[in-house]
């Protein structure tokens, strides 16, 4: 059934192919990225009370991060499967793992709708609200959640559009409810005055735009060959655990900076408290992990891109074609990497600029900026070492680096640096966790390759 990839890798070189699949995914990562960008640049310039709402939208991120590791988890982890099935050649198994992720995506969507409407308050005390900053977090988050079903779908599903082939499609899905977003958030936020109850609302019907396009093309549009029906939509168990096995790691990635956030959200109230500058380091934060969203959503689709050419030669056994595959996909993350890092370091304070309009907020943001991305131009390499693994069908090496950059490394040396260097020794101790897990990963990552040179496979 794909054909499609099989003449290309044959009658053109690998870096062609993987322009060809990369360049939509990427653009569909950063229309990804703008429904949540877009709604702090609006926020952060309504005048009167730009650091309250910045700070409040800032809170809700663990949440929102939540969201999308359970789209990552059924999404990257039934992909490469799909990708798999379909290069041995078994469209049947193909069809029943796209009908058990959409399946499962719909049930986590309908729990966390509930439990995060009723427990909004809890989370966000939880998270470091202030009484100044939680009545607008509530109403973002509220309302915000009332479309998690279509959200985990339009995030979720769009994978299994991409590696038919199809990332034309699968970036229009994306573009058009980010494009709606935008349009909507003017009005509603400016126009009609709604505040951050018009950001929340703008984007949840611009998910659900989204995901209408989404269900259209995997249901009934004639451009992907496996489609969802009623018999793939029965849940076997076996698959239900592949997909959460190889998708257990890109979950444990996206999760993770929700455990992050919470946790350097702790550590800023511990240090400055509930105070008017706590609130504006809370915003700080805000735009830091909000510029990790734009920088990270490129070389997610750098490595979205290259997982169908991977995982296809992978069950193939063409394995210097995934070899130069995997080598141009690091040149591709390496380029894109390097030119955020020359973005970051020379114009902090303007990028800070951009999400508000309080001076003291773009004093502290821009210099904090080039604080946490100083090595941000070697993180393509271990974006790349790290997701072929899970393209590969190995689960194991993608999930402990997961697990050590962020969680192993990254929240014990904010806790070591606050308490030596004082409050900006928290935004320090990413690119130090950064530096530390890419040089391991390159090295077992190499590792890896050697065995499955020698004929190892991993299932």
């Amino acid at each position: 059934m794909q054909d499609w990839i099989e003449k290309e890798i044959e009658q053109k070189d690998v870096m062609h192919l993987l322009l060809k699949l990369t360049l939509p995914a990427v653009a569909a990562q950063v229309f990804n990225a703008i429904y949540n960008i877009v709604d702090r640049i609006f926020i952060g310039h309504i005048e009167g009370y730009a650091t309250e709402t910045l700070s409040g939208i800032g809170l809700c991120y663990p949440i929102i991060s939540l969201i999308t590791a359970f789209s990552w988890l059924v999404g990257m982890g039934g992909a490469p499967l799909l990708s798999i099935a379909l290069g041995e050649h078994k469209h049947e198994d193909a069809k029943k793992i796209q009908g058990n992720a959409f399946g499962l995506l719909v049930i986590m969507g309908i729990v966390i709708t509930v439990l995060c409407y009723f427990k909004a308050d809890t989370f966000l005390i939880w998270f470091g609200a202030s009484e100044k900053t939680l009545p607008y977090a509530r109403d973002y988050l509220q309302i915000y959640c009332l479309g998690s079903v279509a959200t985990l779908i339009s995030m979720g599903m769009n994978p299994f559009i991409n590696a038919q082939g199809r990332t034309d499609i699968g970036t229009f899905t994306v573009a058009i409810g980010a494009i709606v977003n935008i349009g909507l958030d003017y009005l509603l936020i400016f126009e009609w005055g709604m505040g951050i109850r018009g950001a929340a609302i703008a984007t949840v019907v611009s998910q659900v735009i989204s995901t209408l396009f989404v269900l259209k093309i995997l249901f009934l549009s004639s451009a992907v060959k496996v489609h969802i029906d009623r018999y793939a939509l029965q849940f076997k168990w076996k698959i239900i655990k592949k997909i959460y096995t190889l998708g257990f790691s890109s979950f444990v990635f996206m999760a993770n900076e929700s455990i992050v956030a919470v946790v350097l959200n702790w550590l800023i109230r511990y240090h400055v408290g509930y105070t008017e500058t706590g609130d504006l380091y809370i915003g700080a934060m805000a735009i830091i992990t909000t510029l990790s969203q734009i920088f990270f959503m490129p070389l997610k689709g750098i490595t979205q891109g290259v997982q169908p050419i991977v995982g296809y030669c992978y069950g193939a056994l063409k394995i210097d074609k995934m070899k130069q595959a995997i080598k141009d996909a690091k040149i591709c993350a390496m380029a894109c990497s390097s030119t955020f890092w020359v973005v970051f370091m020379v114009f902090p304070f303007v990028i800070a600029g951009f999400f508000t309009s309080d001076q003291a907020m773009i004093d502290i943001s821009g210099y904090l900026i080039r604080l946490s991305y100083w090595e941000s131009f070697i993180m393509g390499i271990q974006m790349v070492n790290q997701h072929m693994f899970v393209a590969m069908g190995n689960a194991k090496w993608s999930f402990i680096f997961a697990m050590l950059r962020k969680v192993l490394l990254l929240i014990p040396l904010a806790v070591i640096f606050a308490s030596t260097v004082g409050i900006n020794g928290i935004f320090v101790a990413e690119p130090v966790s950064t530096i530390i897990t890419t040089i391991i990963t390159q090295f077992v990552f190499q590792n890896f390759l050697k065995q499955i040179e020698k004929g190892k496979r991993f299932e």
